[in-house]
């Protein structure tokens, strides 16, 4: 099911792909995205919520259409591609935000759930990636950025599948932005912190009081945050940066001791 808001589509306006949007840092990307002048196609498992999203982003005066896309079915990846061709023929930058996230000790981690969070938060990407190449290269022109975590760079309690799947989708980043430089296709990552979203406010006092430790600037990020770092990576501002990963973290990868 595919919802378009009663906005002209320009020819030469880009269309950006954010999976997960519905949540609170893939809306915030989403709105980040529109603002900047691209048509941006909101996706996630519920076309419902994704539409909420793309209405609010309409009501400023900005395009957006919303779909539903399933990141962890490699069939639905295709037939979003197909229905993404008929309505506008072109993808112009993606943002692979959809993921899944669960803290389980390592002993005790399912082996259907360590497979389940690679097939939607490493395969699912590499899938839409593939397919949206095939589109930017016929243009010269595409970004790619995936959304990893600091749990991909720094390794945590219980975060056996989760930093593990993140770790790969950064070194995923870096050799999709090997082979596709020379397409005119850049491929960054961003690592986000703790970020207060409707999952963050779930953390335990002890866990908050964690992160609240290591993080030099003492508190937790905001989505608006991670979505201007985005947005960079998605303009032509960022035409000579590919393969990197930036931490949007208040500190907390490169922070050694913090007390004297």
């Amino acid at each position: 099911m595919t919802v378009e808001m009663n906005i002209s589509l320009q020819t030469d306006e880009r269309i950006a792909v954010v999976t997960g949007a519905a949540g609170g840092i893939g809306g915030a990307i989403a709105r980040r995205l529109a603002r900047a002048g691209m048509h941006v196609v909101v996706t996630d498992l519920s076309v419902e919520a994704a539409q909420a999203v793309a209405t609010g982003i309409a009501e400023e005066g900005n395009a957006a259409t919303a779909m539903s896309l399933d990141v962890g079915n490699i069939e639905a990846i295709a037939d979003f591609f197909a229905k993404l061709d008929e309505q506008f023929g072109r993808c112009d930058a993606l943002v692979n935000n959809a993921g899944v996230a669960s803290l389980t000790p390592f002993e005790q981690l399912p082996v259907d759930a360590w497979r389940r969070t690679f097939e939607i938060n490493v395969t699912g990407p590499l899938a839409l990636a593939q397919h949206a190449v095939a589109r930017m290269k016929a243009r010269g022109w595409g970004r790619i950025i995936n959304i990893a975590s600091i749990s991909g760079i720094r390794a945590g309690a219980g975060r056996a599948g989760y930093g593990t799947s993140k770790a790969a989708l950064i070194a995923l980043t870096r050799q999709m932005a090997v082979e596709l430089a020379v397409h005119g296709i850049t491929v960054n990552a961003v690592a986000p912190g703790p970020i207060e979203t409707a999952l963050a406010r779930n953390h335990s006092q002890a866990a908050r009081e964690a992160y609240l430790r290591q993080v030099p600037m003492k508190r937790y990020g905001m989505p608006d945050e991670v979505a201007a770092a985005v947005a960079f990576f998605a303009t032509d501002d960022a035409a000579y940066v590919t393969g990197q990963t930036l931490a949007v973290d208040g500190g907390f990868v490169v922070a050694g001791m913090l007390e004297a």
